[in-house]
């Protein structure tokens, strides 16, 4: 892999001209963090598809294939490759190649965001067969991020909100034993506690169990999942170990919606992401990380 004095990551997502989702988070997270993003949209958007309608949608799975031949000819190479929003099996087909021919360095990150769903429901663009494509996908991650839902569909499990942390570790094992090394799941109920959510990993080198839990919020707003990973692979980029990775997630997520809850605009905009990108570059204060037994 060639030296250079900054990080470079393939982020491979949709781009939707307004809302904050996607690459509009992605892109703004990252650069912030000192790492140099490398656009790979998987489908240009008037607008994202959370709480708008009759938005205009360009599919670019065709042109992907030529978008990538010509990375080979100029000898790109990667410190990180970050998939997002997949929006078809075959686009899902391409991107698994892509990791394939751009991925081999051992040094390279693999990132596998799977957005299927989330509230216990797959997401009107996701069948059964983009899920089956999906878990083979995760097969050439290092690191995975679903949220609670996906986590059930990419094992078959019920969605249940009563689930207890034993289980969520057993969760948490049986996809890294998918091939992922890392497995952190976002939005895990926090059963028995109230107005408390988590987000719970797994680390299979050594074997340990992470959570970190934040006060559950009332609201809704597009783009936080993609916000949260983002800052997550910045900071392991960065060279933070998982925990601290996630710990730092976790707080810039919270700190962009409570910046945002107390405003008066619509919720379907996402975070206001502008008011609380220079927290990515205040000292960091470790304050909630916790293993689990």
């Amino acid at each position: 892999m060639t030296k250079r004095s900054v990080k470079r990551v393939a982020a491979v997502h949709d781009l939707s001209g307004f809302g904050r989702t996607s690459l509009a988070v992605v892109i703004p997270i990252l650069s912030t963090m000192g790492i140099q993003v490398c656009s790979v949209p998987t489908a240009v958007l008037s607008t994202h598809t959370g709480g708008f309608k009759d938005y205009t949608f360009v599919d670019l799975t065709d042109y992907l294939e030529s978008y990538f031949n010509h990375w080979k000819k100029i000898n790109l190479d990667f410190d990180c490759i970050y998939t997002g929003f997949l929006g078809s099996s075959k686009q899902i087909d391409i991107i698994g190649n892509f990791i394939e021919d751009f991925g081999k360095n051992p040094d390279t990150l693999v990132v596998v965001d799977p957005v299927l769903g989330d509230n216990g429901k797959l997401y009107s663009t996701m069948n059964d067969e983009v899920v089956a494509q999906m878990k083979k996908l995760v097969r050439k991650a290092d690191i995975i991020t679903p949220n609670f839902t996906e986590a059930a569909f990419l094992l078959n499990k019920p969605y249940r909100t009563d689930i207890k942390i034993s289980e969520l570790k057993r969760w948490l094992y049986e996809l890294s034993q998918m091939g992922p090394e890392k497995v952190v799941i976002t939005s895990a109920p926090a059963c028995g506690v109230a107005k408390t959510t988590n987000v719970v990993a797994y680390n299979r080198e050594d074997r340990r169990y992470w959570k970190v839990s934040c006060v559950y919020i009332p609201a809704h707003y597009p783009g936080t999942g993609d916000a949260f990973t983002s800052v997550l692979v910045g900071s392991l980029l960065q060279g933070d170990n998982l925990p601290i990775a996630l710990d730092r997630g976790v707080q810039f997520i919270t700190g962009a919606i409570r910046a945002s809850y107390g405003a008066s605009y619509p919720k379907r905009e996402g975070v206001l992401l502008e008011r609380v990108l220079g927290n990515l570059n205040m000292p960091f204060i470790i304050s909630s990380y916790e293993m689990i037994d």
